[in-house]
């Protein structure tokens, strides 16, 4: 594939273009999200196809491998200093690199899970930002799949992609309709949600293999998913039943219960 010399400046067309990618209808025309950041993009770039990349003279220069993989691959550079990478950037304080990657097919998982494998799945979680977060918390923990229902946040969100921290590039996210999922499962697989009226997950025995469901922010697990789940597990507040909020924010509690499972899977090897 031809070289393509880098541009001195980013088009109109092209900031029109990376603006219009912070709505879902485009990146699905487009089949494109942004990244930006040097974590971020630097994670991602091994991993989804680039189409464009922006960045600073001081980037370019402390990546030459990969700018010269990106001229070979044909990907379309701009050299660009901070104000035009202010310009184009969907970030209040923009960084020295901005990229577009290519959105990738969507997979089925199918849940052949070895005896310490663990997969998420999310039901109805509305919140890119805790989208993000629960992605990044899943690649912490060695999860590398999570299930998501149509209605979960698109995990193609700019707001997402910049809460994963480079996340998105080692965990899968699959999106699909939970009861084809479910019911595909082999019986004996655990599947584990977290409920108000669920038993102390710090005083039930875990298997270090499984499927842990969150729920949406505000509902929690729906009652369609819940019919799946064979067993409920609570997050206790300290004391129990004292006098404090009503409920944890969804990623802060994929967060303990994650921890939790590895706990237990590490002290029993």
């Amino acid at each position: 594939m031809k070289k393509r010399p880098p541009q001195h400046m980013i088009s109109k067309n092209k900031i029109k273009l990376i603006h219009a990618l912070e709505q879902k209808k485009y990146r699905k025309a487009e089949n494109l999200f942004v990244a930006e950041g040097h974590k971020t993009v630097e994670d991602l770039l091994p991993v989804f196809g680039c189409s464009f990349l922006a960045a600073t003279t001081e980037w370019l220069n402390r990546h030459p491998l990969e700018t010269n993989r990106l001229n070979e691959q044909g990907t379309e550079i701009a050299e660009v200093n901070e104000d035009e990478l202010r310009k184009a950037s969907l970030l209040k304080t923009p960084q020295d690199v901005l990229a577009l990657f290519r959105i990738p097919q969507e997979t089925v998982f199918h849940a052949d899970l070895t005896d310490t494998d663990l997969a998420l799945v999310l039901d109805g979680v509305q919140d890119p930002g805790n989208l993000g977060t629960i992605l990044r918390i899943a690649d912490w923990f060695g999860i590398k799949h999570i299930v998501c229902s149509p209605d979960t946040a698109d995990a193609y969100n700019p707001k997402t992609v910049q809460a994963t921290m480079g996340a998105l590039a080692r965990v899968q996210i699959h999106y699909m309709q939970l009861n084809n999922f479910f019911n595909s499962l082999k019986p004996d697989i655990p599947v584990y949600g977290t409920f108000l009226d669920g038993e102390n997950i710090y005083k039930e025995p875990l298997k270090p293999h499984g499927i842990i469901v969150m729920g949406n922010e505000g509902k929690g697990i729906s009652t369609e998913v819940e019919r799946y789940i064979n067993k409920k597990l609570l997050i206790p507040s300290f004391p129990e039943n004292g006098n404090c909020v009503e409920s944890l924010n969804v990623a802060v509690a994929t967060a303990i219960v994650c921890a939790e499972f590895r706990r237990r899977s590490t002290k029993s090897e």
